[in-house]
């Protein structure tokens, strides 16, 4: 290797490289033709490294015109490689659209003298990037609503306290075990070293075996120690609720396993993923919630759960705009690919407005209480995000539209909660 050759990289503004000279062959190990479109910057750096040290590089960067740093970056065969590096922004027209490193090795130099400190803090946040602890909201969200409702219908008194906490720790276990069996099938079946066109950190899971955070194995055995946390959990409210605990948490077992699992793989089925995260996070999460904490369930413990059903289904379909190309080329064949981005985009709208229109007239029938239309205040959000995803279905900014909708579930699920449980004051 020539040390005194630099290496030059150049990225868009999501690090997916564009450049890449001879120098970053010899430093780095790979071929243009392997990197160029098809992988990040981030592949060059310690995942530990990218998480605590390059976003603050970036924005000094974008900031001041210039960062440089001595740091350890990675060569094709896992060596360390001690290293001084330059980064600058890069524009077209007057507006960014990249970012240009310039690298060169730093001759005997010990690696470790120079690789950034990991802070307590970031290998904690490593944990909840592994998990995908930041989406468990998803589920956080309906068991609440379902609490609510239990609590507004006054079904049960006093409430069931540490009911409701077995309850929602299960779902928490069960999500956490749902959201790592998904990473780990989507790296094993190739989905994601096929996407390189996913928005951090909303779409493309949580690349956390791609940045060398964990190896597989170990993703697999967190995946299945949480399936195993969750059916414990299960099983005591089992013995104190009843069996139909039992039927809620094989449904869930089921649909954590298989939505990425072969040989069913739910989220490759012509809608039957987007149908299992509905029913999952909606419907079944809120009516087995209320079942774990009375001992009964009716239909309209169910259809409480149609509308953060709809919400957590539309966080699905954004963030499945991005990845359309990589999942169509992955036989990952969902409703936005089965649609096209161009016509996908709709049911995104069709989403928010079935969810704000089930509210609307449930309350005005007189299925909801009042209290609960303090959900209809996060509409102004729902339809903000809906211009987005129409107008930049294809773009970078869609990535506004994913945090939006996020938003939008969050807010309307805990303002639905909130609205039951001041009804069931008001009524009191």
């Amino acid at each position: 290797m020539n040390h005194k050759q630099k290496s030059v990289i150049t990225s868009d503004m999501e690090g997916r490289i564009e450049t890449f000279n001879q120098g970053a062959v010899e430093i780095f190990g790979y071929q243009p033709e392997e990197v160029i479109g098809k992988k990040r910057v981030s592949l060059f750096s310690p995942g530990q490294v990218v998480l605590q040290n390059v976003p603050n590089w970036l924005k000094v960067a974008r900031e001041q015109g210039l960062y440089e740093t001595k740091t350890v970056f990675i060569n094709r065969d896992g060596s360390p490689i001690p290293a001084h590096v330059r980064i600058t922004p890069t524009f077209k027209n007057g507006v960014q659209i990249g970012y240009c490193g310039v690298t060169e090795v730093l001759d005997d130099v010990d690696p470790s003298e120079i690789a950034p400190n990991i802070s307590f803090a970031t290998k904690f946040f490593t944990w909840l990037v592994i998990t995908r602890a930041p989406f468990l909201t998803a589920i956080i969200i309906p068991i609440l609503i379902g609490a609510a409702w239990v609590a507004y219908q006054q079904l049960v008194s006093p409430f069931p306290t540490a009911l409701f906490f077995l309850t929602l720790f299960a779902g928490i276990f069960m999500h956490v075990s749902a959201n790592t069996f998904n990473d780990y099938f989507d790296w094993t079946s190739g989905t994601d070293q096929i996407n390189n066109e996913y928005f951090t950190p909303y779409t493309g899971g949580s690349r956390s075996i791609e940045l060398g955070l964990i190896t597989p194995r170990q993703l697999f055995f967190v995946a299945f120690i949480s399936l195993v946390a969750a059916s414990l959990l299960g099983l005591t409210l089992v013995i104190v609720s009843g069996l139909g605990v039992l039927v809620f948490g094989l449904i869930g077992a089921f649909s954590t396993y298989f939505y990425t699992a072969p040989p069913l793989r739910l989220a490759a089925r012509r809608g039957l993923g987007e149908l299992t995260v509905f029913l999952n996070f909606g419907p079944l999460a809120v009516a087995g919630t209320v079942y774990a904490l009375t001992g009964s369930v009716t239909l309209s413990d169910f259809l409480v759960g149609v509308p953060i059903g709809l919400l957590t289904t539309a966080i699905l379909w954004v963030n499945q705009l991005p990845d359309e190309n990589s999942d169509r080329q992955a036989l990952k064949i969902n409703l936005v690919v089965l649609l096209g981005k161009k016509r996908a985009r709709w049911g995104y709208l069709v989403l928010m407005c079935a969810t704000f229109g089930f509210i609307l007239y449930w309350l005005l029938i007189g299925n909801f209480p009042l209290g609960a239309g303090l959900a209809l205040i996060s509409l102004p959000i729902a339809w903000k995000a809906s211009m987005t995803v129409l107008r930049d279905y294809d773009k970078r900014s869609l990535s506004q539209a994913s945090a939006a909708t996020i938003k939008v579930q969050l807010l309307a699920g805990l303002l639905m909660a909130a609205g039951l449980v001041l009804s069931t004051v008001f009524l009191s």
